[in-house]
C-alpha cells in the first residue's frame, strides 16, 4: 500500500540529534543554524523533543533541570527555548516543546474517550503519529522548522522520537527533510591526536535506528584538518562538504559566526533546494565584538537557593549579559548560596 504523505505545505524540516555523551550543546547548535537561516530572509521556527516522561518541567527540581522557561502563552518548557528566542528572534509557546509524558498522557486521553475505536493502542503506529502531529503542528505558517531531539543517540527513552522523525522523511518526502547530527571529535593532548573513533560509533549507533545524517557537526577544541573530516566523512558514509568543525568558543553567541564561516547554511541551503537572500550578519558580529571586548566590568551579587545548578537562572544570566553588552560591561556575577545567608548573616558573606 502507498504510504500518503503529510500535509506540510511548504515548510522545510531540519531534525537536530547529538551523540558520544550530553551537554554538547544542541540547544545552541540547533538555533544557531537558525538565525544562519533567519539572516537568509527564511521565517524559522524551533521545536525541542525532551524524552522525558514528566508531562512539562514545571514540577521538576531545578537541581536537576535548571530554569522553567515561561513562554508568553503560558507554557512551562524547557530553558532551549529561551536561547531559540534569543537566536532567532521569534516567540516560542506551548507547540515548540513536546516531552514523552505529553505524547503518552494525550494518547491516553484519546484512548479514554475512544477515539482509537477499539483498537490496539501501541508506540507503533499511535505514539508515533501524535509526536508527528506535534512537529506538522509546530510548523505551520513558517519556511522552516528546526526541530532538536533531546538526550543522546543509543538512550532507549529517546527511541520514539528517533523513529518519528526517521518515519517522517518519508511522510513529508525526502527532499523537504535533513538530519544534523552534533557529535563529538576529542582531541588528546598526551597523544598529540585528534580522534574520530567516537563520531564512527555514534553515527553507526544512528544509522542503526534507520537515519543517516546529512550534516555532521563535530564539536572539538581544535579545527578539524582536511584529512580528519575526510576520514570522517568516508566511515560515517557521507559527503567531505557535509563535514563540519564545530569549534569550542569562548561565548556561546559566536557559534552562528563559526558556523558561518564554516560554510553551514549554504550546505544546509543546497541540501534543502532553498533560495534565500545573501546572509546579513552585522548586527550580529557587532553584538559580538561588543560582547567579547568589553571597556569596562561591573560585579553584580545573586542570591539564590539553587546556585549549585546555575542553568535555574540562566535567563537572569542572559539578561545581564545582554544590558552588559548595550553598556560596554562585563558582568560579573557572584553567586551566593541563600542558606550561607541564613547561617552566617549578610554582613560575613558579602
Amino acid at each position: 500500500m502507498k504510504r500518503k504523505k503529510r500535509n506540510i505545505g511548504n515548510c522545510k524540516f531540519i531534525f537536530v540529534t547529538g551523540g558520544v555523551l550530553s551537554s554538547l550543546g544542541k540547544g545552541i547548535a540547533s538555533a544557531s543554524i537558525g538565525n544562519l537561516l533567519k539572516s537568509q530572509g527564511f521565517k524559522v521556527t524551533m521545536m525541542k523533543l525532551d524524552p522525558y516522561i514528566n508531562v512539562d518541567p514545571g514540577t521538576m527540581s531545578p537541581f536537576q533541570h535548571g530554569e522553567v522557561y515561561v513562554t508568553d502563552d503560558g507554557a512551562e518548557t524547557d530553558l532551549d527555548l529561551g536561547h531559540y528566542e534569543r537566536f532567532i528572534d521569534t516567540r516560542m509557546g506551548k507547540v515548540n516543546n513536546i516531552t514523552s509524558g505529553r505524547i503518552y498522557n494525550d494518547v491516553i486521553m484519546k484512548e479514554r474517550r475512544g477515539d482509537y475505536l477499539g483498537a490496539t493502542v501501541q508506540v507503533v503506529p499511535h505514539i508515533i503519529d501524535e509526536i508527528k502531529g506535534a512537529i506538522v503542528k509546530a510548523s505551520k505558517g513558517y519556511d522552516i522548522l528546526l526541530c532538536e531531539v533531546g538526550g543522546t543517540v543509543g538512550d532507549i527513552e529517546s527511541l520514539p522520537f528517533l523513529e518519528a522523525i526517521r518515519q517522517f522523511r518519508y511522510d513529508a518526502g525526502k527532499e523537504n527533510i535533513i538530519y544534523t547530527h552534533l557529535t563529538l571529535v576529542p582531541y588528546i593532548k598526551s597523544a598529540g591526536e585528534i580522534k574520530t573513533k567516537p563520531t564512527q560509533h555514534s553515527v553507526m549507533k544512528l544509522r542503526e535506528i534507520g537515519i543517516q545524517p546529512d550534516i555532521l557537526l563535530c564539536r572539538s577544541e581544535k579545527k578539524l584538518s582536511n584529512g580528519v573530516k575526510e576520514k570522517i566523512a568516508l566511515f560515517c558514509s557521507m559527503d567531505y562538504e557535509s563535514v563540519f568543525t564545530a569549534i569550542d568558543v569562548k561565548s556561546i553567541y559566536e557559534v552562528p559566526l563559526i558556523y558561518n564561516k564554516e560554510g553551514v547554511g549554504k550546505r544546509i541551503t543546497e541540501l534543502l533546494n532553498l533560495q534565500g537572500v545573501k546572509e546579513d550578519l552585522s548586527k550580529w558580529k557587532k553584538f559580538v565584538d561588543k560582547a567579547l571586548n568589553p571597556s569596562k566590568e561591573v560585579r553584580i551579587a545573586i542570591v539564590g537557593k539553587y546556585i549549585d545548578c546555575q542553568d535555574s537562572y540562566k535567563s537572569l544570566n542572559e539578561s545581564f549579559i545582554h544590558a552588559g553588552v548595550a553598556n560596554g560591561a562585563r558582568v560579573k556575577i557572584d553567586w551566593i548560596n541563600s542558606e550561607d545567608i541564613e547561617e552566617k548573616g549578610a554582613k560575613d558573606i558579602l
